[in-house]
């Protein structure tokens, strides 16, 4: 096994994921697919980074877009196993009605939560939110772990230990896991081998967008992306992160 990872900012070298030995399959040539599903657009009039507060919901919009989410699977075909959401109202919104046409239940993984983040209930704007206080600048001391929130790496494990289940449980099937965009574009980045410290606006991960974990065996084999809410991204709400 890998040692474990010792740089915050790096994915380890080895494989691009965080280093620990994959659950076996009984199969290690079958084709699985494990998409990660960011949620609709939340209802938020006040602008807030709402991180894991409760009762953030969708928004009509987002509400739509959880729909089209669910006609989009239904009409590519996908042989999905399993429905599996945050436990944030948001991404159980986003996930019932996926849930619903598949005629499958919604499960629960609290390893797919929304990153921990010090600002929360705060709004961040430049110029007008949080990040212009001086009593808020020692949490941002160091982008690279990062120092106002929940570290980059313990994201990407966590996030890549719920896919490596849903893998064994949808083997050779596709399994539907409902998330937040920072914990998604982590994933991402260690399965590509990319910097965990980034620019949070080139994030490629909008609302209600598809990233797809392609695995034979328990080898990651790549990553694919969709949007297929994409029109009605037009005019939508977002906080970095949510």
């Amino acid at each position: 096994m890998a040692p474990p990872a010792t740089d915050d900012a790096h994915p380890p070298a080895t494989s691009g994921r965080p280093a620990r030995r994959p659950a076996p399959l009984p199969d290690p040539t079958a084709r699985t697919v494990v998409h990660l599903l960011r949620h609709g657009e939340v209802h938020n009039p006040e602008g807030l980074l709402y991180g894991r507060l409760p009762g953030y919901g969708l928004s009509e919009r987002g509400r739509a877009m959880a729909d089209r989410l669910a006609e989009h699977l239904v009409a590519a075909g996908h042989d999905i196993a399993l429905v599996v959401a945050s436990p944030l109202q948001r991404a159980q919104e986003t996930a019932r009605p996926a849930a619903a046409a598949l005629g499958l239940e919604v499960g629960t993984d609290e390893r797919l939560v929304e990153a921990g983040n010090q600002f929360e209930g705060l709004t961040v704007g430049v110029g007008d939110g949080a990040l212009s206080r001086p009593q808020h600048w020692w949490k941002l001391r160091n982008p690279l772990r990062p120092s106002w929130g929940e570290p980059y790496v313990e994201m990407a494990t966590r996030m890549h230990a719920a896919a490596d289940e849903a893998r064994v449980r949808a083997e050779g099937r596709h399994a539907l896991l409902v998330s937040h965009q920072l914990p998604i574009w982590m994933a991402r980045s260690a399965a590509e081998g990319r910097r965990y410290a980034h620019d949070p606006r080139r994030r490629e991960c909008s609302l209600a967008s598809l990233t797809s974990l392609h695995y034979v065996g328990h080898r990651l084999e790549g990553v694919t992306y969709r949007e297929p809410a994409a029109d009605l991204l037009p005019g939508a709400k977002a906080v970095a992160g949510a």
